[in-house]
């Protein structure tokens, strides 16, 4: 069968998921009929319809002539890059979009760099050519130069270049829009230069195991690409795991992909992608072999996670009346089920009732954190912290080389807050009065800073990370500037105590909330915390005065939901999440037990 299998890669909100559309509905793909409706088809998860990225890899299957292309869409995420890692090994080739404007940025690069290295055939396509300010010229220049910096072959270097508008669905091979008519080139381009899989049907069966599913009748599904051989619905195979252990299965159900669906297939062969099911504990990276002659494939190697967080069950005095899933042995299966299908991930179990969890970045575990929580669970968390490496008795710690774009009058204030948190500027440049600046920083240094940022620049500045090495630790590292405001008892918040407080810094809540002892509700204007009595209220009596009528003003409390409460936390305190709220508490609630034990030194 003639088959193409390529990925789709790119920077995040460079069009991937939009271009798949355009090539689903124009190669007349049948839909479901909730599909059909959908502006984007493949972002089908919840948390990706609001935040408008790609967070989990999907498959798709179209057919074009008489080829079979298996699309995959990829996250553009820096923090999804261990998605991205290992559903390239399912490709022969990669679309690699970039922005008629923009250019190559920060993950442009990562998941470039990680194609060439497995030497997959490039299309470049220069996408969104209707922005009125695009530059495709400039834009292909720049590409060029990143493949030659990442030390791309020569051929590898003459990369063919297809312009398209993937939001009008059309594409061609110049840089004009009104030549343009469907996305049909698109698909020309794969036809001729991405390579039919490198495979032989006659040789002992390998499949790689790239992608676990799951579904409620069938159990665990496996989804990855067939390297050699051929495989059979009902057939015996040999299940060869990470440690090399070889056991016997059989093939309860095999699944070929059709547009979005999966369908069931007797027989499918080498350099497709398919769906089975009946192999209960294989996991990804796993392979599934011949039984007469089992040869493993190479492990999966994802890069290593580089920052962590103690996820706890929730001991507050609300503990237990908002979620559905609070016990420590539900969060730990759920947890570890997480581990089945993120290959990027980590969980130690320090105490029996809390958990480090280690992952790519912030939004990688504020993802995971938040899926859990529209999922019933209730649990708390710390504040992130850097993994440290020990190398020749040296502590390393991880690096981000970070790209920032700025309007050139407010680029000041970041260059300095920057150059504060340990950061060291590689580049700046200033083009029609914008500032485009690279810095290499500590991980450590950008914790915090995302909220800071979009206030130094009023929301104008555009800023990316990218992880860059593991080094040592410059130090010198401040505590944060402000303290919080700690509730100072038990009760329902009241206006009038509020309306006292709001001087004292930005409140969190309003009026007629659920409190308790030692919960967060604001941020205090100076470096230390305050005790506050929020739930006071007005005495009554029966003397008036002249000034009662007006109403004092309240101003609206700042809305803190889960990555603004991860960032703004400090050492000695927690998120509490569940369903219904995100709340910031101390470690200890009661002030003179925490007072005590810092005067002992237990803290």
């Amino acid at each position: 069968m003639n088959i193409r299998n390529v990925a789709i890669i790119a920077h995040v909100d460079h069009g991937k998921t939009t271009l798949v559309d355009a090539l689903l509905r124009q190669s007349k793909t049948t839909l479901s009929k909730e599909n059909q409706s959908t502006d984007l088809i493949m972002d089908n998860n919840e948390l990706e319809k609001e935040r408008g990225i790609t967070i989990f890899s999907k498959n798709a299957s179209v057919i074009w002539g008489d080829a079979k292309v298996n699309i995959i869409d990829t996250p553009g995420h820096a923090d999804f890059g261990g998605e991205v890692e290992r559903v390239l090994t399912m490709a022969d080739g990669c679309l690699l979009l970039v922005d008629a404007k923009e250019g190559p940025m920060p993950q442009t690069r990562f998941v470039l760099k990680k194609a060439l290295e497995m030497k997959h055939k490039i299309i470049v396509v220069i996408n969104k050519i209707d922005k009125p300010d695009a530059r495709p010229q400039y834009v292909l220049n720049k590409t060029f130069d990143l493949f030659i910096e990442l030390g791309a072959d020569d051929e590898s270097a003459e990369f063919p270049v297809v312009y398209a508008s993937a939001k009008n669905g059309k594409a061609g091979m110049e840089p004009d829009i009104d030549t343009m008519k469907d996305i049909f080139p698109i698909f020309e381009a794969i036809e001729k230069y991405i390579p039919e899989p490198k495979v032989d049907v006659n040789k002992p069966l390998q499949m790689l195991v790239s992608t676990i599913g799951a579904d409620n009748f069938k159990g665990r599904i496996a989804i990855g690409r067939i390297y050699n051989g051929t495989i059979k619905a009902g057939q015996e195979v040999m299940h060869i795991n990470r440690t090399g252990q070889m056991k016997k299965s059989r093939i309860v159900s095999l699944m070929s992909f059709a547009g979005l669906d999966k369908y069931e297939a007797t027989e499918a062969f080498a350099g497709d992608i398919v769906a089975l099911s009946g192999i209960a504990d294989v996991t990804i990276g796993e392979t599934i072999a011949d039984v007469e002659n089992p040869i493993a494939m190479p492990l999966l190697k994802i890069e290593e996670p580089t920052v962590k967080m103690t996820f706890s069950i929730n001991d507050s005095p609300f503990a237990g009346k908002e979620g559905k899933f609070s016990t420590s042995r539900q969060i730990q299966e759920r947890l570890l089920k997480e581990l089945e299908t993120d290959m990027a991930l980590r969980v130690a179990n320090a105490e029996g009732t809390s958990w480090t969890v280690s992952g790519r970045g912030e939004l990688h575990l504020a993802i995971l954190i938040e899926r859990m929580r529209r999922e019933g669970y209730e649990l708390q968390v710390s504040r992130p912290q850097v993994i440290v490496k020990e190398e020749n008795g040296k502590k390393l710690v991880p690096f981000e080389r970070i790209f920032v774009e700025v309007p050139e009058l407010i680029s000041g204030i970041v260059i300095q807050k920057l150059g504060s948190r340990n950061g060291q500027m590689q580049e700046m440049r200033v083009e029609n009065g914008t500032a485009f600046l690279e810095f290499v920083i500590p991980t450590r240094g950008l914790f915090g800073y995302r909220s800071e940022f979009l206030i130094d620049t009023r929301g104008l500045g555009i800023m990316n990370t990218i992880f860059e090495k593991f080094d040592e630790d410059p130090g010198n590292w401040r505590d944060r500037d402000q303290g919080s405001l700690v509730v100072h008892e038990t009760g329902v918040s009241n206006l009038y105590g509020l309306t006292n407080v709001q001087d004292r810094g930005v409140l969190f809540i309003g009026p007629a909330i659920q409190v308790y002892k030692g919960q967060v509700i604001g941020q205090h204007s100076r470096a230390t915390d305050l005790r506050v009595n929020v739930c006071k209220t007005k005495e009554l009596s029966n003397m008036r005065s002249k000034g009662d009528g007006p109403a004092e003003h309240f101003n609206a409390p700042k809305e803190m939901g889960l990555e603004d409460a991860l960032e703004y936390i400090g050492d000695d305190e927690l998120v509490e999440i569940t369903p219904v709220n995100i709340r910031i508490r101390k470690m200890i609630l009661d002030e003179n037990e925490d007072r005590r034990q810092k005067k002992m030194g237990l803290k």
